[in-house]
């Protein structure tokens, strides 16, 4: 990395990645207790399960309308906002008498938080040079990474002497933190970006707007050949978090065994995002999004080999390697191809993608496994995994903005 571009970067290094250090602190601290907090309120085992859904049907179905959200506010208000109802649903977890009243409280997080990856993207896209890009939006995702892998380290004390829903008091102060970071430390970086972003302002001043059915006609062509990629990353993702367990613990693998296999490949993974970023910027975004697929599919279609803890653990781990490669692949992608006008909106269709994945690959190893076996939906959701390769291939390459001055290639 050149001294030019390393400057660039660390310029906006505090603004761009602490609010997402502290949030994401935040978030690894409550997500782990969901199930935990909803037993202690007197749910049954299978409605705790339930409970743990609720954030994720939470995102998905606010992610379109965060982005509008984005749009017409600006992304410094939309992080600060989100940020601070993020900690009151925290706080209302944290003296939730009730079932009713914790699921309120974790599908407000859930909602909040679409609208703050949303607008932390937005925000990132439209500074980050298109030639550290890749850098910026891995080093996003490791950071996000690393807080995550914190919070419950921080959390564990506080459940050890308060109880279960204390955990939730670190999203609290991790949201209002989060919150007055964002909105000082972006106040130096506000105004173009913010009516950009929202439509507001085009060359010679012009008001402009555009609606979604307008955005998803002017670029179907990105959607349904990239997208169609993102959304099968967003499967290879998410699936792994379903299958590893799954086929450990048919395996005979003990819980904490299982928990000690995933913080190996969480390694792993951390290690390798500022070095999938460096790859994508130097060669390419396909020399990092193809490899990543094929090792996920590989190490999926390989799961039903492993017979023990030591097997399972070499899988898993290459499994993490992979996924680690793929660090900030999404982002950088949809980065690529957003526009200037209605960028949040965009990037809230490309999530939306991705989590249509997310939610798709548990249903499809559900539907396998009572069809055939765990061991074939490992297989069959590694061969999908692998599909996408030849079609990012095929596909990546003329979106990809190192082959032009002025950017990617439209649809």
């Amino acid at each position: 990395m050149s001294a030019t571009d390393d400057f660039s970067l660390r310029s906006i290094a505090l603004p761009a990645f602490g609010p997402t250090a502290v949030w994401s602190v935040g978030v690894g601290a409550s997500l782990p207790i969901v199930a935990l907090s909803a037993r202690d309120l007197g749910a049954s085992v299978a409605v705790a399960a339930a409970f743990v859904l609720i954030e994720g049907i939470a995102a998905f179905v606010s992610t379109l309308p965060a982005g509008s959200l984005v749009a017409r506010i600006g992304e410094r208000r939309a992080l600060a906002g989100a940020a601070v109802v993020d900690a009151l649903g925290a706080a209302l977890a944290v003296f939730a008498p009730n079932l009713w009243t914790l699921g309120i409280a974790i599908g407000l997080m859930g909602m909040t938080g679409s609208v703050f990856l949303l607008a932390r993207q937005s925000w990132l896209t439209a500074r980050a040079p298109v030639r550290i890009r890749a850098r910026a939006m891995s080093t996003m995702g490791g950071v996000q990474r690393v807080g995550l892998f914190v919070g419950p380290f921080i959390a564990a004390p506080l459940i050890l002497v308060w109880g279960t829903q204390a955990a939730y008091a670190v999203a609290v102060v991790a949201g209002l933190s989060a919150a007055v970071w964002a909105w000082v430390g972006l106040r130096d970086h506000d105004g173009a970006s913010d009516r950009a972003a929202s439509g507001v302002e085009r060359p010679g001043g012009v008001g402009e707007r555009i609606s979604l059915p307008g955005l998803l006609r002017e670029h179907r062509r990105v959607l349904l050949t990239i997208g169609v990629g993102v959304l099968l990353i967003g499967a290879a993702r998410q699936g792994r978090f379903v299958i590893v367990p799954l086929w450990a613990e048919s395996v005979g693998v003990t819980d904490s065994q299982t928990a000690l296999i995933f913080g190996i490949a969480g390694g792993a993974e951390v290690l390798l995002f500022y070095p999938a970023g460096s790859v994508m910027d130097r060669f390419g975004r396909v020399w990092v999004a193809v490899p990543f697929l094929l090792v996920l599919g590989v190490g999926m279609v390989l799961l039903p080999l492993a017979q023990g803890f030591a097997t399972v653990a070499v899988v898993s781990t290459l499994i993490g390697v992979g996924n680690g490669l793929g660090s900030g692949i999404v982002q950088t992608l949809g980065a690529d191809a957003a526009p200037v006008v209605g960028r949040a909106q965009f990037l809230s269709v490309w999530r939306f993608l991705s989590l249509i994945g997310q939610n798709g690959a548990p249903l499809l190893v559900s539907a396998v496994t009572v069809l055939a076996s765990l061991g074939a939906a490992c297989v069959v959701l590694g061969l999908v995994v692998l599909a996408g390769a030849p079609w990012l291939a095929r596909w990546l390459p003329a979106y990809d903005p190192r082959r032009a001055a002025v950017g990617p290639v439209r649809s």
